[in-house]
């Protein structure tokens, strides 16, 4: 479980989760922590460090960029961090960017060792109060572990330009039982074009100004919003230039506590009848509203991170799962809507999440492009349709064992108008959503099986007078299957059986003056394993993952299979080649290590 309570009540509401009461036993529980006999089982004191990786597509620069230019912006150790200010750091732009050159590149990296034992904790790090990363810790051993995250962050090459305040919170709590402190260098490098390349066109630039939405310092938590309830609604409120004639928001979004595995969550009337006081309900399904004003502008529905002590801790360990180092955000164009927010007046920039329990962190970072040849814009909705959410949910149950199917779709979209020195532009923005769950509880509620499907498509469609601008369709489908059996219980003691597959399908084309370009990601991760827990604490167990990751693009490819079994890489295979059409295996760079026996299987599988 990713922890960063916001207030002492919050952490007493954690402890009792992690802690389940008697009569909540027979439903799976999915939060554990490592004992000490396993932290130190197989372990020999001259082990280096195990480093913890996230699978994902390398960052390259453009051939012939010099660089990196890197700096240095906070380094920092992360120990009783909880409920206390964010570290902070005063930001300068590295003289590299301040020379004229033409940005190419510009990369986040975080990167980071612990030791001891530690929960997994969320984090997130802000430059100026706009978030560049939310990412959630490994999980540390006794000889220690290394692990870093790289963010593509040219986008806000706008906020990089200026002086700011970078902060990181991380919330962190040490005693005698937890004490892993983590210790953090964050470093941005940047890459420049060899040569002054073109002016791009009016779609391709980047935003002149991000504005971020989302609370201001001084603080003793991160600079999120925090949504405590279903009812719970969060703003921010401020003005936009009147020259601007494009805006885009980018979403981050975060679900821990009682929502961590919302998806598993069951009815409130099958937790009501069966007196299941500890047990997270509300059902299965979430999602995050974003409006301006009162319009429902676009919604999220969140990719289910599973971070770094979900489930069976076993499984994340060298392979982390999906999204777990750096959490996907989610762009909504706001274009169609500017015809309202261009009156120089403040308009409040809120978040809400459906059927939510404690506790959501969300925030937005807002991309605006400004007419610079022009002292106002102007504007006008065309049209614009939000359906009401279409939920349902079939409930069938006899005492601990049920049969739960919920369904759910949405459509938001919106036409609008926009008059700049470039034009006359008219901008649609489409969301459509669909979502399957069968939650299914078997052998007096010690197995569950979740089947999860959501399905997300988008698009965006520019155009002036003479020639469409912008043609680009998105979708993404996100699969989910989580199986979880518990058997042999006596008293605070039990084994627990997972099998955990997840995954995220990724298409977009995009067309129009700018050319065509395309990209396809299928990133398919397989994990199961086996744990004996005594106290909430996992005392002997297995893990073992497999992940396969396939892009390809207009801008390249790049394919990894890679396995691995406690701490330990099986097999791991790579290649960034499209020439070969059909990746061909034999072509792969190839690593194979031996099991080491000592890791042997504790548990019946």
């Amino acid at each position: 479980m990713a922890s960063a309570a916001t207030a002492t009540s919050g952490l007493l509401l954690l402890l009792a989760i992690l802690l389940p009461a008697a009569a909540s036993a027979a439903v799976t529980p999915y939060r554990h922590r490592l004992g000490a006999s396993l932290n130190l089982a197989s372990l020999n004191a001259s082990e280096p460090p195990t480093t913890f990786f996230e699978v994902d597509r390398p960052i390259h620069p453009p051939r012939g960029s010099p660089g990196p230019c890197s700096t240095l912006l906070l380094s920092s150790s992360f120990g009783a961090t909880y409920g206390r200010p964010p570290v902070t750091a005063a930001y300068a732009p590295p003289a590299c960017l301040r020379g004229g050159g033409s940005l190419a590149l510009a990369v986040l990296e975080w990167s980071a060792d612990c030791r001891g034992r530690q929960f997994d904790r969320i984090f997130g790090v802000w430059l100026s109060g706009a978030e560049l990363l939310r990412s959630c810790t490994a999980e540390p051993r006794p000889n220690g572990i290394l692990w870093s995250v790289s963010r593509d962050v040219t986008r806000y090459a706008a906020l990089l330009a200026q002086p700011g305040e970078v902060a990181v919170y991380l919330g962190n709590l040490v005693d005698k039982t937890y004490t892993g402190v983590y210790h953090v260098n964050l470093t941005l490098h940047l890459y420049f074009h060899a040569a002054s390349p073109p002016p791009p066109q009016q779609q391709l630039q980047k935003a002149d100004l991000i504005v971020p939405i989302s609370r201001s310092l001084p603080l003793n938590d991160g600079l999120w919003f925090a949504i405590q309830n279903d009812t719970d609604a969060q703003s921010k409120k401020l003005a936009i230039p009147s020259n601007t004639y494009r805006a885009v928001l980018e979403v981050f979004v975060s679900f821990h506590s009682n929502d961590e595995f919302w998806y598993t969550n069951p009815p409130n009337d099958y937790i009501q009848a069966n007196n299941l006081t500890t047990v997270p309900g509300n059902g299965a399904f979430r999602e995050v509203i974003v409006r301006v004003d009162a319009d429902v502008v676009g919604a999220v529905w969140p990719f289910t991170v599973i971070y770094t002590g979900g489930i069976n801790p076993l499984l994340w360990r060298p392979i982390t799962g999906i999204g777990s180092f750096n959490l996907p955000t989610y762009d909504i164009d706001i274009t169609p809507f500017l015809g309202k927010l261009l009156d120089s007046k403040e308009h409040a920039f809120g978040f809400s999440a459906t059927n939510a329990l404690d506790i959501w962190y969300v925030d937005a970072n807002l991309h605006l492009w400004l007419d610079h040849r022009s002292e106002k814009t102007t504007g006008g909705l065309i049209s614009y349709d939000t359906s009401r959410l279409d939920l349902s949910v079939n409930s069938q149950f006899s005492g601990l064992d049920g049969s739960f199917v919920t369904s759910a779709s949405r459509q938001v979209s919106a036409t609008g108008w926009v008059k700049s020195s470039y034009g006359e532009v008219t901008t649609t923005f489409y969301q459509r959503f669909g979502f399957e769950n069968s939650n299914v509880y078997s052998k007096n509620g010690t197995v569950q099986t979740v089947n999860q499907t959501i399905d997300a498509k988008s698009g965006v469609f520019a155009k002036d007078a003479s020639a469409v601008l912008l043609s680009e369709e998105v979708h993404k489908v996100f699969p989910l299957y989580v199986y979880t059996g518990t058997s042999d219980q006596v008293g605070d003691e039990y084994s627990l059986v997972s099998l955990v597959k997840l995954g995220i399908n990724d298409k977009r084309i995009s067309g129009g003056k700018l050319g065509f370009l395309y990209s396809s990601l299928r990133n398919a991760e397989s994990a199961h394993g086996s744990m004996r827990v005594k106290k909430n604490l996992v005392v002997s167990g297995l893990g073992q993952t497999h992940q396969v990751y396939k892009y390809v693009g207009t801008d390249g490819c790049y394919f990894r299979d890679v396995s691995s079994r406690n701490y330990t890489i099986l097999s791991d295979h790579s290649e960034d080649s499209c020439s070969k059409g059909p990746y061909n295996r034999a072509k792969f760079s190839s690593t194979k290590l031996g099991n080491q026996s000592a890791r042997r299987k504790l548990l019946v599988n």
